[in-house]
């Protein structure tokens, strides 16, 4: 079947078309994608987490900083949902901050790692959202909502039967057509590789992700990216189908972070990423949103 990309007619982000039914998407990524990720395919991969545990806790502590933030509650007895949790790290991490951490996600392994470890989790696939029947204070998906049939859909879910008035939304999206990367792949004569199908389905910028979000009962406070990782491809570094040298310019990133949280400059560090994500730049971008 032939898919290109189509822009949502309200919002602005791009979507594959046609776009495969909830349920295909629910058996790709319980019967591949984490079948994918045992072999280090993504960053999913328990294995991929592990290599780099200081670079992915620093993230899922500055998640929870801003989140504390912004719901005005203390990190212990907040009470969060995390929404195609995988294998359950953040979940993990944030917990042992005294959060009350659910989850769920369709891959049976992934859920029953979390379910070795302590968690409240289930599998489940992401036809709804409502899984446990209860209301968050926060609620979180990271590198999922790419992943679904109608983000719409879902954030309205949310905002209607999820996440209690006040309480704080997470998103975390790659930041896709952005100015370094189209200009990387121009520069290199590569394709557009971040077009995957059917993993990725929606491609979103910090504009479009606001847009979204605000269109269906959120206001956005803070949006947030992460190193702009094309940048390398701008200099030269060819990481594009090239797993070793990608390699390497991740490192390169994760030494960028930690020596500047070593050096106490964690705040300055995310300044920068925020002014990024102003300007649609940054390899992710992550909004943080209040429920009306």
């Amino acid at each position: 079947m032939t898919q290109s990309l189509k822009k949502h007619s309200r919002y602005g982000f791009l979507q594959i078309d046609p776009t495969p039914s909830p349920e295909d998407i629910s058996r790709y990524y319980a019967q591949e994608f984490y079948a994918a990720s045992y072999q280090g395919l993504n960053d999913s991969a328990l294995q991929t987490i592990d290599l780099d545990r200081g670079f992915y806790e620093g993230h899922y502590d500055d998640l929870l900083e801003t989140i504390v933030e912004l719901s005005g509650r203390p990190a212990a007895g907040t009470k969060l949902l995390d929404v195609g949790c995988g294998w359950c790290q953040a979940l993990a991490r944030w917990q042992s901050c005294g959060v009350v951490g659910y989850g769920f996600d369709p891959a049976p392994e992934a859920i029953a790692h979390g379910t070795k470890i302590g968690l409240t989790v289930k599998q489940a696939g992401m036809e709804r959202m409502d899984v446990f029947g209860e209301r968050f204070d926060a609620v979180t998906l990271l590198n999922v909502l790419e992943h679904l049939a109608d983000p719409e859909a879902v954030v309205r879910e949310i905002r209607e039967k999820v996440i209690r008035p006040g309480g704080v939304l997470v998103i975390d999206v790659p930041n896709e057509f952005n100015t370094f990367q189209t200009a990387g792949q121009a520069v290199h004569g590569l394709r557009e590789w971040w077009v995957a199908p059917p993993a990725h389905l929606n491609y979103f910028s910090g504009t479009t992700l606001k847009e979204l979000l605000e269109g269906n009962g959120f206001e956005v406070r803070v949006l947030e990216a992460s190193f702009p990782l094309e940048m390398f491809l701008l200099m030269g570094d060819r990481y594009v189908g090239d797993a070793e040298l990608g390699r390497t310019c991740h490192q390169k990133r994760v030494a960028f972070e930690a020596n500047l949280r070593a050096q106490g400059k964690t705040r300055e560090m995310r300044d920068y990423y925020r002014a990024l994500a102003g300007l649609n730049l940054g390899r992710q971008v992550v909004a943080f949103a209040v429920a009306r």
